[in-house]
């Protein structure tokens, strides 16, 4: 995906994030899933993802799948879990509820527990006027965890590569 189509896919997610902003559900408990039913995500990726993979290389392996109706390519076997590629590289994984960190950070997760978690976590803040979310970045290497919250617990949880999610955070998108 060229950087052109990221953003102009980044301004129509973030409209739509912002309209489907409001209240939202307290989050499930996933420790009561069936084991294999929560994925894991390290700064490599995810079992069969690594950031860095092509497009082409991860569609040839069947793992990326184009012919689902969403905002972008999936992947197999990842419902909830949204790649974000730039210059045909996987850089950035948006992640769904069902994921969570080798830490065990999830989304609906106290901020708190997350700053315990992960101590060197840099505060982000949102611009203010907007209606995005602050956020953590938890930074290792050129790779990092970028956890946004609303002050109380973890709403999003995007994992890659460090000055991706960054980037991200600075500009305010998402995935859908």
């Amino acid at each position: 995906m060229k950087l052109r189509q990221f953003g102009f896919i980044a301004a129509l997610t973030t409209a739509a994030w912002v309209s489907g902003s409001g209240a939202h559900p307290p989050a499930r408990d996933l420790d009561g899933r069936p084991v294999g039913a929560v994925e894991v995500v390290d700064l490599n990726g995810l079992r069969d993802v690594e950031f860095g993979d092509t497009e082409d290389e991860l569609t040839r392996r069947g793992i990326l799948r184009t012919d689902v109706d969403a905002c972008g390519p999936a992947l197999a076997g990842y419902d909830t879990t949204s790649p974000i590629f730039v210059d045909d590289r996987l850089v950035l994984l948006w992640l769904g509820e069902a994921t969570r960190t080798p830490q065990g950070v999830t989304a609906g997760m106290p901020v708190e527990e997350v700053r315990t978690r992960y101590p060197s976590a840099r505060d982000l803040d949102a611009p203010q006027g907007t209606y995005r979310l602050d956020g953590l970045l938890a930074r290792q290497g050129d790779r990092a965890y970028l956890f946004l919250h609303d002050g109380r617990a973890v709403k999003k949880i995007i994992a890659g590569y460090a000055d991706w999610a960054q980037r991200l955070f600075d500009e305010g998108h998402s995935p859908c």
